[in-house]
């Protein structure tokens, strides 16, 4: 932790488990961006225009929320993880080999979508007992992004 000591009305072992729980976030919101933003350049075929632009707005919205989270990991008083190897480890998220076909980007994206929600949810039973209104309120958003997102990619998979 930080030089100085952090008294925001959550316990130690609270603010510690949070920030676990976090990081798994964190990770898995960030290999869902290298991943969407490698389908943004990768690409092809009928609806090429159309998930070119959808993958593109997505990958920008997940670029900001990993900022958001790793933020309130620094809040609590812990260290963000950033490099790859940390990520591969924290992370649910699949990296994926090859150039998938735009139908499988879709559906491999869309079950990423949900993983990363999942991740979000698990959270909550520790932030709720530790009463962390803003940890609680970045996964309720987190969640709504996630689950709207993979609803429609969902949906242009039907």
């Amino acid at each position: 932790m930080d030089g100085l000591s952090i008294d925001i009305g959550i316990a130690d072992d609270k603010r510690q488990a949070i920030a676990e729980g976090l990081s798994r976030l964190l990770a898995d919101t960030y290999t869902l961006y290298l991943k969407t933003h490698n389908y943004h350049w990768n690409v092809t075929g009928p609806m090429f225009n159309t998930l070119h632009l959808m993958f593109e707005q997505q990958y920008i919205e997940l670029s900001t929320a990993v900022d958001v989270i790793a933020e309130r990991i620094r809040a609590l008083g812990y260290p963000a993880p950033g490099s790859y190897a940390q990520y591969a480890k924290l992370t649910v998220i699949k990296e994926g080999s090859g150039v998938p076909t735009a139908e499988e980007m879709i559906r491999d994206l869309a079950r990423d979508q949900e993983a990363v929600t999942r991740t979000a949810r698990s959270i909550f039973p520790v932030a709720d007992e530790a009463a962390d209104e803003p940890t609680a309120d970045l996964l309720t958003q987190r969640m709504q992004i996630h689950e709207k997102t993979a609803w429609m990619l969902r949906s242009m998979a039907a």
